[in-house]
C-alpha cells in the first residue's frame, strides 16, 4: 500500500511537471535543489562531503544532506542519469548498515537521476516535499 502511495505521489509530480526546470532532459543537481529544501522548511541544508556521505560525495551532479521539517535526516545523491542512479541504489543497497539495510525499500526513493536515502521511512508529505524539490542545474 505504502507502495503505490509513493507511485502516486512521484507520478504526479511528473505530471505536474514538478522539480524539473528543463522538461526531465537535464539531470537534477544538488546546487539547484539546495534553495527549494531550505525554502520548504528543511533544516541542515549542506553539500559538504563530509556531511552527506562517501556515496552521494563523489555523485556526478553532487551530493546533498538536509533534515525534513520534522527532523528526519535525509541524503541525496544526484548521479550522471537515471542508469547511474540505478548504481547507485545498489551501492546504498550494498554498503547500507545492517540496521537500515532491513527496510531500505521504505527508506530508499529514486527519481530520473536523484536517489534519496532517508534514516527511517519519511510520511507521504515528506516525500512529496522532497522530490518537489529535484531541479536541474
Amino acid at each position: 500500500m505504502r507502495r503505490l502511495l509513493v507511485l502516486a505521489v512521484v507520478s504526479a509530480a511528473v505530471v505536474a511537471g514538478c522539480g524539473s526546470s528543463g522538461g526531465g532532459s537535464r539531470p537534477y543537481t544538488a546546487a539547484a535543489t539546495a534553495p527549494c529544501l531550505k525554502q520548504k522548511g528543511f533544516t541542515d541544508v549542506s553539500m559538504d562531503p563530509a556531511k552527506v556521505g562517501f556515496i552521494a560525495g563523489v555523485a556526478e551532479n553532487g551530493g546533498l544532506y538536509a533534515k525534513s521539517p520534522t527532523g528526519i535526516p535525509m541524503t541525496i545523491a544526484f548521479a550522471a542519469d537515471a542508469k547511474d542512479a540505478a548504481a547507485t541504489e545498489v551501492s546504498y543497497r550494498q554498503h547500507a548498515p545492517a540496521s537500515l539495510r532491513r527496510h531500505i525499500a521504505d527508506i530508499m526513493e529514486s527519481q530520473s537521476n536523484a536517489v534519496l536515502v532517508w534514516t527511517e521511512s519519511p510520511s507521504s508529505d515528506q516525500l512529496s516535499l522532497a522530490l518537489g524539490c529535484l531541479r536541474s542545474g
